[in-house]
């Protein structure tokens, strides 16, 4: 049986793309009000978690999707397929609808998505105003304006956003106490993971109840997102919050990384990962550097925080990695 590969991961530049944010950022406004759409059916019909953690969305091996949210006695998902240029809806009684993903104004996505809801029997009443993007209010119900959308920029976003949820998840698994999933959020368009302290945080005067609740423990939150023409465009990062004294100077590696005073966290542009002999390790030296400053100059308990799994040796064999890398043992 013949089995059809999905071309554009074979080597580094294909998995790591160029991102020219001049060059998508039409698609890029238009593709953030889209899953802000999606993501609001979310929060309207998930059981809050703490931190927000029930509205993200996660990485897939096509694109984005909701995951699952329950509805009546069942549930359903929502999956942006960038290699099929599809918004694919998916009910657990077995139905499917699909979308084209192609450019339309937000509008008329806004209303074909609450159509095809209602198509499947989901009445969900959304709040239809963009948030966490500056300057815009307007109702989705009435925006003509964003309407540009080139599925080959989305899908190298994606492409990106794939390379990004791997190193990303390959950290959070050296840390062993409480830390959020890696998650996509609609509302800042990032690929976020949290790792906490363990002491509850300062309350942040004039804080709404998204941030009261996002930081009312100490973290140290790292991940990706597109930037803006400003910054030169997409950025790894990294922030502590509350920010401990000394965090702003420390030294991280790589060398190509550094402190923005303006956003308050350590950026590392996208390009200089790209660009790397090996992207994987060049980024996991600036998230791990950054979050050893975090925890030091925090006096996180790191004893507690960083313990060893505990794991049969049986375990422990089958999962050894060189340092390469590679499954210990595995052929070349």
């Amino acid at each position: 049986m013949a089995i059809a590969s999905t071309p554009g991961l074979g080597t580094k530049e294909e998995a790591w793309p160029a991102l020219s944010f001049m060059e998508w950022k039409d698609t890029l406004a238009t593709l953030h009000r889209y899953t802000q759409v999606l993501g609001k059916v979310r929060l309207a019909l998930t059981p809050p978690e703490n931190h927000w953690w029930n509205v993200s969305f996660r990485v897939t091996s096509r694109g984005l999707s909701t995951m699952l949210i329950p509805y009546g006695n069942g549930s359903f998902e929502v999956d942006f397929d960038f290699l099929a240029n599809e918004l694919r809806f998916l009910t657990s009684r077995g139905d499917v609808r699909v979308m084209e993903l192609t450019s339309r104004p937000v509008a008329e996505f806004y209303r074909d998505v609450m159509a095809t809801l209602r198509s499947l029997g989901i009445e969900v009443s959304i709040w239809d105003r963009p948030v966490e993007i500056p300057d815009d209010t307007t109702r989705f119900s009435e925006d003509e304006h964003h309407s540009i959308y080139v599925p080959e920029q989305a899908r190298r976003f994606w492409r990106a956003l794939l390379q990004a949820n791997i190193v990303l998840k390959e950290f959070r698994a050296r840390f062993t106490g409480k830390c959020s999933p890696v998650q996509f959020f609609w509302g800042s368009f990032d690929l976020a993971v949290t790792r906490f302290g363990g002491r509850p945080a300062p309350v942040r005067p004039g804080a709404d109840a998204v941030t009261a609740e996002a930081y009312c423990e100490e973290v140290c939150s790292a991940g990706f997102w597109p930037g803006t023409e400003a910054l030169g465009g997409a950025s790894f990062y990294c922030y502590a919050a509350p920010e401990p004294p000394g965090f702003s100077s420390a030294q991280v590696e790589p060398a190509s990384g550094g402190y923005s005073k303006d956003l308050k966290e350590f950026l590392l542009p996208y390009e200089a990962v790209r660009r790397a002999s090996n992207p994987r390790a060049f980024l996991l030296d600036f998230l791990q550097t950054t979050y050893d400053a975090c925890a030091d100059l925090g006096k996180w308990d790191r004893t507690r925080l960083e313990r060893p799994l505990i794991l049969p040796d049986s375990v422990k064999a089958s999962h050894a990695v060189s340092p390469e890398g590679s499954p210990l043992g595995a052929s070349p």
